[in-house]
């Protein structure tokens, strides 16, 4: 069955435009078809299209059911944006498809990029959590500055991975199976020293992802991964 998504959910509703598009001029379904609704708050929902009219499509709501939880604890990924935004898009659809909470992008010192474009990223992370069939979308966050996000309240375990040559634990070994975790990651160039020290004294623990030297979007796919296994 496919799934579209609404934010707002009511007995008879019109399907978002980009959603209606997909569903009557894509899929070319039609009044009576059976449909899946996806909230991005945890619900699946069971619809009839009730109505096709140019471009708008109307449905009836059947039922609600709620997703139960994939992962334990709150996993948020914070990472400073490549400069080419395809990667950054990548990481966003593999990130959603393999399970996260919240994602912010970065404004640190080497930052390659200054601005993202969070409509298509928003766009991206919607396609990922209909592909890989979840009920709940990330909270995605936009350019944020580095020294003001690792100051915040975070109720839960803090990382930073960098590539100082100082010994650290790798990441696997010291996520805790179901805590809430906050992991960053930095740009090709990395954290800067200040950088480093600023996150050290806010609580941040420094970790490694192994041996290899990755790539950005490559780095904080690893951390996800190794987040969602641990919350599972």
């Amino acid at each position: 069955m496919w799934t579209f998504y609404a934010p707002e959910i009511s007995d008879d509703m019109e399907l978002p435009a980009e959603e209606a598009g997909h569903c009557i001029r894509v899929l070319r379904m039609t009044e009576g078809d059976r449909i899946r609704l996806a909230d991005g708050k945890g619900c699946f929902y069971d619809a009839v299209i009730s109505a096709v009219s140019g471009r708008r499509c109307m449905v009836h709501v059947a039922g609600c059911e709620p997703q139960p939880p994939l992962w334990r604890g709150h996993l948020h990924i914070a990472l400073a944006p490549t400069k080419l935004m395809e990667r950054n898009e990548w990481f966003v659809e593999k990130a959603v498809e393999i399970g996260v909470d919240e994602i912010t992008f970065l404004k640190t010192e080497h930052s390659e990029r200054d601005v993202i474009k969070m409509e298509r990223i928003g766009k991206i992370a919607v396609s990922a959590m209909k592909q890989s069939q979840k009920a709940k979308l990330p909270v995605l966050n936009g350019m944020t500055s580095f020294r003001a996000f690792v100051e915040r309240g975070f109720e839960g375990d803090k990382f930073i991975a960098h590539c100082g040559q100082e010994s650290k634990d790798h990441l696997k070994d010291v996520i805790v199976p179901g805590h809430d975790a906050l992991v960053l990651i930095g740009p090709e160039g990395d954290f800067s020293p200040s950088e480093i020290d600023s996150a050290l004294k806010a609580g941040f623990r420094p970790v490694s992802l192994g041996p290899s030297r990755l790539r950005t979007e490559t780095a904080a796919l690893v951390a996800v991964h190794i987040m969602n296994l641990a919350g599972q």
